[in-house]
């Protein structure tokens, strides 16, 4: 059985072991190491995938700008993973606000497992997080929210090789294109339009985090998405992202546009590198 049939079929580990062996015996096949690269980063594998791309930037010039591009994701994997261990603090997109400030304190009371403190800290910030309307793949809802607690109104994305969390409010559209590689259940490729008009492409992670280290092959394929309870109150995702509105839920890999209802004088800079603020 080919590493491409085992994949399919949702076997991980016999599809990493017959792709070593392809590569192994193949390796200057391009193909075949950026499959391997892929496979390395759904299974958590960085620094293994980060290896495959140095390989193949020296291997293949043609792979260049897919390399740089998944090189700055995979680092970004790093931060991220610290942001929700609550020892780092994301960039944020646009001025910080009071109510993410709170939202950010309760992730690193949930770090460490000061779940009652944090819930408490979580409805204050609802309380004041502005609601933005809008349609999802042309539905309309009246609110939209990540369905895990720890974001809320905000969106993770990999902008300009850094990782971010974008408020909802200050998007305009986000389009997305169906998954068509591997990779894309790890980092979702989209084009974003502020509310300011000003536009850019990023990739959305498309998977809580903690995901990759999980023993079902599903949730590691964001083939699903699962629950885990840690009080009366909350629980935290796994596997595929999940948007949640007044209309119904959505899982990240079927949406193809979302737009917000948003005013044209929105204050918020055209250019990301105008409003970083983090990474303390």
């Amino acid at each position: 059985m080919g590493a491409e049939q085992n994949l399919n079929e949702g076997k991980l580990d016999e599809t990493l072991a017959q792709l070593q062996q392809e590569v192994r015996q193949n390796p200057a096949d391009a193909k075949l190491r950026i499959f391997l690269f892929q496979l390395y980063c759904v299974l958590g594998e960085w620094q293994k995938a980060l290896n495959q791309l140095n390989v193949l930037r020296e291997m293949d010039a043609e792979t260049l700008p897919m390399v740089q591009t998944y090189q700055e994701a995979v680092q970004c994997e790093a931060l991220r993973g610290q942001v929700f261990a609550g020892g780092r603090t994301p960039l944020l997109f646009g001025e910080p606000e009071p109510w993410l400030a709170l939202l950010l304190e309760a992730l690193k009371l949930t770090a460490r497992q000061e779940h009652e403190r944090a819930g408490e800290l979580r409805a204050r910030s609802l309380e004041q997080a502005p609601t933005t309307g809008g349609r999802c793949n042309d539905r309309p809802f009246a609110w939209l929210m990540d369905a895990d607690p720890r974001l809320g109104p905000v969106l993770e994305a990999v902008i300009n090789g850094r990782y971010y969390w974008i408020p909802f409010q200050h998007m305009r559209r986000i389009e997305l294109e169906p998954p068509a590689d591997l990779r894309d259940l790890v980092w979702l490729p989209a084009h974003f339009t502020w509310a300011n008009g000003g536009q850019t492409v990023g990739l959305i992670p498309v998977r809580y985090p903690g995901s990759e280290q999980s023993a079902d092959h599903a949730i590691r394929m964001a083939r699903k998405t699962d629950w885990r309870t840690i009080d009366e109150a909350t629980q935290l995702g796994l596997g595929q992202r999940l948007l949640a509105t007044d209309a119904d839920d959505y899982p990240l890999l079927e949406l193809r546009a979302l737009e917000f209802d948003v005013m044209d004088s929105a204050a918020i800079p055209s250019d990301t590198t105008e409003a970083e603020q983090g990474h303390g």
